[in-house]
């Protein structure tokens, strides 16, 4: 007898559990929820947990679900520490160990994405699949604001967060721009911005945004990107997913990975800004679901690895045919874009 598959407008969500570990001497917060296979949700910069509350609980119907606060976010510590990629990577690793998880599909947004990216370069036998979900660390090319807030004077302006009337100014500007802007990317996009802003007043905080940003963005762009390492995801199902209009890491970055990563499939959410799996949950899950179902877990091979290390490429020889291929694309029109 077929089993039937969860509907996520029917059955009962799970509540996501907040807990703690110590690790390294750091206190460390994860939400927890549901039962079955891992499937590990990595938020982005100034972000935590909570991003995924809604997409959590729908996935732990099936799934079970770990979304950590990054260290130097949300409700974990946020001590003078290393706050690199590499770093984070490592966090979750240790995580995984603590709660005797061996194999996880990893989905990564913004900052997170590219922690998704260094940890299944890292640690490939921990990795069943990929999910990247407007995900940092592409190419060097990344908005403004961000190349402006990880020079010195633009992330010491955090501190003004701390004033009076400051916050509530920038909220009231939110709504504003939200009301402008309606349900576009930017619309979308500019209250998700002050939401995060909103925890960085903190000093610790700040402190940790700034040097988690620092770690990847400097004024000419990210200062870490994946595009020479993409071939290793040869034999990992990747699933790329982001907002037609993203402000912050524009859609551009997708096709780059789509055309750099052999066999990924690539989902675009119209209308959507940076965080399409906020504007709409259900979809994202239920995209999620399907390409979990549709797809093997990744083989970890050494022999294949160290193959795929000897041939080689690099950024250089993949950005003629990738711009060619955005170009091409963008002519094709909407309904293209959107196929896998």
């Amino acid at each position: 007898m077929t089993k039937r598959k969860p509907n996520l407008r029917t059955v009962r969500e799970v509540t996501p559990t907040l807990r703690f570990q110590t690790i390294h001497g750091y206190r460390r917060a994860f939400r927890i929820a549901g039962t079955g296979p891992a499937i590990l949700l990595i938020h982005g910069i100034g972000d935590n947990s909570t991003t995924w509350d809604v997409v959590q609980s729908k996935l732990a119907q099936r799934y079970t679900v770990i979304a950590p606060d990054l260290l130097g976010h949300g409700q974990s510590d946020k001590p003078r520490a290393d706050y690199s990629v590499a770093a984070y990577a490592n966090g979750m690793r240790d995580l995984l160990s603590v709660l005797d998880i061996e194999r996880v599909t990893v989905v990564g947004h913004s900052l997170g994405g590219g922690v998704a990216m260094q940890f299944a370069y890292q640690f490939p036998q921990l990795v069943d699949r990929l999910i990247l979900v407007g995900a940092g660390g592409v190419t060097k090319d990344v908005n403004v604001a961000l190349r402006i807030a990880s020079m010195p004077l633009g992330s010491e302006a955090l501190a003004l967060l701390r004033l009076p009337l400051i916050l509530p100014a920038l909220q009231l500007f939110g709504r504003v721009g939200g009301a402008v802007f309606g349900q576009t990317g930017l619309g979308r996009d500019i209250p998700e911005a002050l939401r995060i802003l909103e925890a960085l007043p903190e000093p610790t905080a700040s402190s940790a945004f700034a040097r988690t940003l620092r770690a990847v963005v400097d004024w000419r762009g990210q200062v870490v990107t994946m595009l020479d390492r993409c071939y290793l995801t040869e034999s990992v199902p990747v699933q790329l997913i982001w907002g037609e209009c993203d402000s912050v890491i524009p859609m551009a970055h997708a096709l780059m990975a789509h055309a750099a990563m052999p066999g990924s499939q690539l989902e675009i959410f119209e209308g959507s800004g940076h965080f399409p799996f906020r504007d709409d949950p259900e979809r994202f899950c239920e995209l999620v679901e399907k390409f979990i179902d549709s797809t093997e877990p990744a083989v970890y091979d050494q022999d294949m690895l160290r193959s795929l290390l000897r041939s080689g490429t690099n950024e250089g020889t993949l950005s003629g045919p990738i711009d060619t291929r955005v170009a091409v694309l963008d002519a094709m029109g909407h309904d293209e874009r959107s196929a896998t």
